[in-house]
């Protein structure tokens, strides 16, 4: 699993292989400011993202994970 800080954020982003299928799925997790450094504040539990791709890759799925998890850091840090 791939991570990186954007902001007071931290994301988790990895290509997992597909039960059932053969092909690769984008998981993301996204973790948010928290006053305890001993916690992590899970703001976007881990899940699958772009459930309707199939990616022939783990490096593609983990791409799209990563693109899709700044996505959602950006929206977070827009609100008010």
């Amino acid at each position: 699993m791939q991570s990186e800080t954007v902001g007071a954020y931290e994301i988790e982003y990895s290509g997992v292989p597909l039960s059932n299928h053969e092909g690769w799925g984008a998981w993301v997790t996204v973790y948010g400011p928290c006053n305890n450094p001993m916690h992590r504040n899970p703001v976007f539990p881990g899940h699958r993202v772009a459930l309707e791709s199939r990616f022939a890759t783990e490096s593609e799925a983990e791409q799209e994970a990563k693109k899709i998890a700044h996505g959602l850091v950006e929206a977070r840090m827009k609100k008010p």
